[in-house]
């Protein structure tokens, strides 16, 4: 299966794994790079020492291609970034930022930028900079995808941007890539369907909880994390969405995160407080939101933690390995290509 991304990212098949944080550490990422796909490393709770690790762990795991992601409004990411060049990662996947400065940089050692993105004005500005495609975040997406589902979002980009679409939100069989690619999408990413892998380090209570979730069981809100965010529909992700932000919990929050990344507390506090109100409300809410995460995907907590998963977790019913979900998926979509041919003859 050849498409503008197997071909710019020198890749078997056109499946990519979504940065998410906690999960898409060294050995997912190598497990989705040997199986054909391209994996990419999640950065956010990494320092810049750890991320150095992980890459060359990540080189020792595999030969094939994969990438690495920098949430560029989370603390440490432009340092995480710079790493990221250091190392020549051979795909760098940047959100949340402006990202012009990676895509230089990265040019520069041959390595291929994508940004991430949720509507046309942020693809065109990621295309005008030269990103050497995009990561089109539909509303059905874990996480932080906007109000246009994928089987609008993604034409609708295709029809405006020369780059190549990759398609993230509502994919997790051969199905969805099939649909992707008729959209117009060169790929898919996915997060929802790889972590619930043998792979894996999610927690075992919350791979039970993705198989048993039906496709309506998520919730979408804003109060979680302070931007548009779809988590796993749980007593404790109501609680926090009914509850909003929590600006004690925020502040204890942020020192144990600061600890984490090796980042001055006192520093950053200051910096956060000089940003005004509209950005130290939005890195509160996230402070909260890194932690009820970290808790359910390291801990298991039921009763704490709150998972980020998309609606395609409905359509999860087992946990077999990463090569098994990438061999399906491509098996699966070859067969829904043979049907339509026959459909539309």
């Amino acid at each position: 299966m050849k498409t503008r991304i197997t071909e710019l990212f020198g890749i078997e098949h056109p499946i990519i794994l979504s940065g998410m944080s906690w999960i898409s550490v060294p050995k997912m990422v190598a497990a989705v790079s040997n199986a054909g796909g391209l994996g990419i490393l999640a950065t956010g709770p990494l320092d810049a020492d750890r991320t150095r690790q992980a890459i060359r762990e990540i080189r020792s795991l595999t030969q094939k291609p994969f990438g690495a992601n920098a949430s560029l409004l989370f603390p440490g990411a432009a340092e995480n970034a710079k790493v990221l060049l250091e190392e020549k990662v051979p795909v760098i996947n940047f959100a949340l930022g402006k990202g012009d400065w990676i895509v230089k940089a990265a040019h520069e050692y041959g390595g291929k930028v994508i940004a991430t993105v949720v509507n046309a004005r942020h693809a065109k500005r990621a295309q005008d900079y030269g990103a050497d495609g995009v990561i089109a975040t539909g509303y059905e997406a874990a996480a932080h995808g906007e109000e246009v589902t994928s089987f609008v979002l993604i034409p609708s980009l295709a029809d405006v941007l020369e780059i190549p679409v990759i398609a993230a939100g509502g994919v997790a069989d051969g199905r969805g890539l099939a649909a992707a690619l008729a959209l117009g999408a060169e790929g898919v990413a996915m997060g929802t369907r790889f972590m619930t892998t043998k792979e894996s380090p999610l927690h075992d209570h919350f791979k039970k909880l993705s198989i048993e979730k039906g496709v309506m069981d998520t919730l979408y809100s804003t109060r979680f994390d302070g931007l548009g965010c779809r988590v796993m529909k749980t007593d404790a992700a109501e609680r926090a969405i009914r509850r909003g932000l929590d600006l004690p919990a925020a502040f204890f929050n942020a020192r144990e995160i600061t600890a984490q990344l090796h980042i001055p507390f006192l520093k950053l506090f200051i910096g956060v407080l000089a940003s005004g109100w509209k950005n130290a409300r939005q890195l509160a809410y996230l402070a909260n939101g890194f932690k009820a995460i970290r808790v359910a995907t390291e801990e298991g907590d039921i009763e704490r933690g709150v998972l980020p998963v998309g609606q395609a977790t409905g359509l999860i019913h087992d946990e077999p390995t990463v090569a098994e979900v990438v061999a399906r998926i491509v098996a699966e979509a070859e067969q829904v290509r043979e049907k339509l041919a026959g459909q539309l003859a």
